[in-house]
């Protein structure tokens, strides 16, 4: 299997953070998927760029970057410049969303769209070809160890679909409820990006668990 494996290290223990970076740089992780929460656009807050900052300056593997916040426009610049490598905005909190992953691309980020769970595929008909990447919320944002919403998987498989279309080096990137019990399907259905954080930071061994959502073994 070919997919990506992004732990995001809002499940990650603060206190120790350098070190949980660092098992990540030494892990099969491919990026560092970093979680940005308002407590206005989701019913919760995460962190901002101090805390970016200190990850950039462990982290050796991409941050990716995904801003669950209202107007994310007026920091899209501080983000690129803390570090990030790709910059994930909500279609829902985007009134021009075009002008905003135009923004994107100038800062030298690869631009990403996520999907809340309600928002249908088909809305993203005219600017998928100018992102890198939409990623599909299988849970509604704002906390971690929710239970995944199966509509997920028929929305992969319709995002597949238009990427083949529109935008075929689309990377299509599944957030929330990810673990080794469903991998096998969410990459069939069309997922080429994992983001995963419970089912990483915590397991017994985390570098263990993200090799098995790299490598599941087959049933």
């Amino acid at each position: 299997m070919n997919h990506l494996i992004a732990p995001s290290i809002l499940a990650a223990d603060f206190g120790n953070l350098q070190r949980d970076i660092e098992m990540l740089n030494n892990s099969e992780a491919d990026w560092i998927h970093v979680d940005i929460m308002d407590g206005m656009f989701v019913p919760n807050i995460s962190f901002g760029f101090p805390v970016m900052k200190a990850a950039a300056k462990h982290a050796t593997k991409p941050l990716d970057v995904h801003l669950m916040i209202v107007d994310p426009d007026r920091y899209l610049k501080q983000f690129a410049e803390a570090g990030a490598y790709g910059i994930t905005v909500h279609y829902e909190a985007c009134t021009h969303l075009h002008r905003t992953v135009q923004s994107i691309k100038e800062l030298g980020c690869k631009p990403g769209v996520a999907l809340n769970p309600h928002t249908p595929v088909a809305l993203l008909e005219d600017i998928i070809r100018d992102i890198d990447l939409v990623l599909i919320m299988s849970v509604n944002p704002g906390f971690g160890g929710q239970k995944f919403i199966d509509n997920t998987y028929k929305k992969l498989a319709d995002l597949k679909a238009l990427a083949a279309q529109r935008n075929p080096a689309l990377i299509i990137e599944v957030d929330g409820g990810v673990d080794v019990t469903n991998v096998d399907k969410l990459v069939n259905a069309g997922a080429t990006a994992l983001v995963a954080g419970s089912s990483v930071f915590s397991a017994n061994n985390p570098s263990e668990a993200i090799k098995s959502l790299k490598n599941p073994v087959k049933a």
